[in-house]
């Protein structure tokens, strides 16, 4: 099968259903996929930050294998939501920027000033060309349900793409109307005043998994939640807890923002405000893992928990570091890219344990059609990491991203490609790489490729053909462009975002703080 074969009739015959596996007799695993949304790679307790308190996730993380190399496909949003769906680099799909961002000469609206204009993008999830990952589980055999965050198309609908059942999935990148009722979400009718969003999708998760509790079919839940993504929004009490944790671990001082080449990068995880709405994301994790356990449901459910893009430690709400990895959300270096990844498999020997070979979200599609006995479509980009869930290896194989765009968090319009311990990265701007070895230089602090002219020359040379071989759009010049604008633009955002959070920070952590008119949701008055 390819990725591109689509009708009804040969995926059916393809991917027939089967309540047990083939040549084994066993039933067909259920899913639990949780994504997280600008979620950190050090944003848990199990990746070692002191400052969040996460643990049903660490639980995750205890049950299964921890790839500590786990990327997301894009460092935005959309792209990495498209790969995980289809299995492919953001290049095939053609999904490259978050759906919404202006490209081309739209892009001169927003005022930056940049000399090159973004290459256009798709602006819908084909599910006409592209066979997805709930489609296919769908056609074999499996009940598939999503609540939360979508993100691909104001045309294409959850629905389109195979899930039978959808609870607040639409075109918004963001909780229109924040973390608590109204929610402003046609897919997700409000529920009582106070009620908070990432709750209010696990106990929709929690009553689909009531309804299978008799069911003969496996089922395939995404819970996508809107949680960590802006705007920032916490209960009181939560934000009073981590106020006063953040003031006892982290003294008041300069240098909580660093500037690094364009934007301000916070250095420090110590927002009360993030760390409320990251542990309420736990806590709704939390209620889904105990009704999985309550229904006895867990003894055959594998349970994914990853996140679509690296933390943002810049641009947006500076809400969090990803130190010591260099960058966040929107950039091109580790920072951007790196996220947290748990996969638990019932009966693993392997529970507990780490595993650094990189992988990517292109690889959760044939890893959970693996696991269901469901062909995997020929021609895409990912591969099943079940071998390393078994303590086996992978061949080794490039991985690839490709953001010809200006990221609202400072990221420029790139490529990077990562090789083994090598990672380059070409800059569309001049034409310039940079190489970074990660082995001895995860920070990507030293651009070690005029020390390195070999690897260099090889791996540029591939990324280009790849980029050739692939349909890649690239950004052009803009024929308007001053010289001279662009700079002066970024020097004037800069200081101002660098007034701004450490105003914000201060405030945040002062003990009589009090935010805007339309916060403390959670708060239900007569």
């Amino acid at each position: 099968m390819r990725y591109r074969l689509k009708n009804a009739a040969s995926l059916a015959a393809l991917a027939a259903p089967a309540l047990l596996l083939p040549g084994c007799g066993k039933p067909q695993p259920n899913i639990l996929f949780i994504l997280a949304d600008d979620y950190g790679w050090k944003d848990t307790g199990a990746t070692g930050s002191t400052f969040y308190e996460t643990p049903s996730i660490d639980r995750i993380a205890a049950d299964g294998v921890n790839f500590t190399q786990s990327y997301a496909a894009c460092q935005v949003s959309s792209p990495s939501r498209a790969s995980l769906m289809t299995g492919l680099f953001t290049t095939r799909h053609g999904i490259t920027d978050w759906i919404g961002e202006k490209s081309g000469e739209d892009w001169r609206t927003m005022g930056r000033h940049t000399p090159l204009l973004p290459a256009d993008y798709e602006h819908e999830l084909d599910c006409e060309r592209f066979a997805t990952l709930p489609e296919l589980l769908k056609e074999g055999g499996y009940s598939t349900f999503m609540a939360g965050k979508w993100h691909l198309g104001r045309e294409t609908t959850p629905e389109d793409a195979g899930f039978e059942i959808n609870k607040g999935g639409y075109w918004a990148g963001h909780p229109q109307s924040g973390y608590f009722v109204p929610y402003n979400n046609p897919k997700l009718p409000d529920g009582p005043k106070g009620e908070n969003l990432s709750m209010r999708l696990a106990s929709e998760t929690c009553s689909f998994l009531r309804e299978q509790k008799t069911s003969k079919k496996p089922f395939f839940i995404y819970l996508s939640f809107y949680a960590v993504h802006s705007p920032i929004q916490t209960t009181r009490e939560k934000w009073q807890h981590f106020r006063d944790k953040s003031v006892e671990m982290v003294p008041e001082e300069d240098g909580a923002f660093l500037v690094d080449r364009t934007l301000p990068v916070r250095q420090r995880q110590d927002d009360p405000v993030y760390a409320g709405l990251v542990n309420q994301m736990d806590d709704a994790i939390g209620m889904v893992m105990d009704e999985l356990r309550s229904l006895g449901l867990d003894k055959n459910t594998i349970v994914v928990f990853t996140s679509d893009n690296g933390g943002v430690s810049s641009g947006d709400n500076y809400s969090t570091s990803n130190l010591p990895l260099r960058g966040g959300k929107g950039r091109q270096w580790e920072g951007g890219l790196r996220v947290p990844l748990f996969v638990s498999v019932p009966g693993n020997k392997l529970k507990g344990s780490s595993n650094d070979t990189p992988v990517c979200t292109i690889d959760m599609l044939p890893t959970l059609l693996d696991y269901a006995g469901v062909p995997v479509p020929e021609g895409i980009d990912g591969v099943s990491i079940r071998p390393l869930m078994e303590g086996k290896h992978l061949a080794d194989r490039p991985l690839y991203w490709h953001y010809p765009h200006y990221g609202n968090q400072g990221g420029d319009p790139s490529t990077a490609m990562r090789e083994g311990k090598w990672k380059l990265i070409w800059y569309h701007l001049d034409g310039h790489y940079e190489l970074y070895d990660l082995e001895n230089d995860e920070k990507e602090l030293h651009d070690v490729a005029d020390d390195n002219p070999e690897v260099l020359e090889s791996m540029a040379a591939r990324m280009q053909s790849w980029l050739k071989e692939t349909g890649a759009l690239l950004p052009v010049p803009d024929p308007e462009y001053a010289p001279g604008d662009y700079e002066n633009w970024l020097d004037v955002a800069r200081e101002q975002a660098l007034q701004e959070q450490n105003r914000l920070r201060t405030l945040r952590r002062t003990a009589t703080w009090q935010p805007g008119p339309d916060w403390w949701g959670s708060e239900v008055n007569d």
